[in-house]
């Protein structure tokens, strides 16, 4: 009999985990009155960390195409948690800059954040999760290399 060869699984792993953990993540956040999706948090997120930026810096630290970026930014602009504003420096450029909506929501968001954190980390320690989450940096890095040297070779 032929001996299999070993199967990683970490992509399966990872699509499974987005599926339950969105799941669980657009439960949570019904359950504490935020209107917007987990993928608009992400998108929120990123603003905390920065705001007003331009649309091509939050694609970068979103990980999101322009394309499906600029839709979800028009759907959080209609429901009032951001607004677009000209660059003064350069206007040509247009920043993404967060609204007082999205400020008085923001503690809200936090406490979710950190429930999906503890529930995401239970039974781990916390060099554990320090490794952990260095060995995913690293696939990420990884797939955004890969990514970008396929787009070079398509482009030239």
């Amino acid at each position: 009999m032929k001996k299999m060869k070993e199967q990683h699984q970490a992509g399966f792993l990872m699509a499974k985990i987005r599926q339950v953990g969105g799941r669980i993540s657009e439960r949570i956040l019904k359950q504490h009155n935020i209107e917007i999706n987990s993928a608009q948090g992400r998108i929120m997120f990123a603003l905390w960390q920065n705001d007003g930026i331009s649309i091509n810096e939050l694609a970068k630290k979103t990980q999101l195409k322009k394309s499906t970026l600029t839709s979800m930014l028009d759907r959080l602009e209609r429901m009032g948690y951001v607004k677009r504003r000209r660059s003064k420096k350069d206007r040509r450029k247009i920043l993404i800059k967060r609204t007082e909506k999205d400020r008085t929501m923001e503690k809200k968001y936090v406490e979710v954040s950190e429930e999906l954190t503890r529930l995401f980390y239970k039974g781990f320690s916390k060099s554990q999760i320090i490794h952990f989450e260095k060995d995913l940096e690293q696939i990420l890095d990884n797939l955004t290399e890969f990514e970008a040297n396929a787009n070079l070779m398509k482009d030239g």
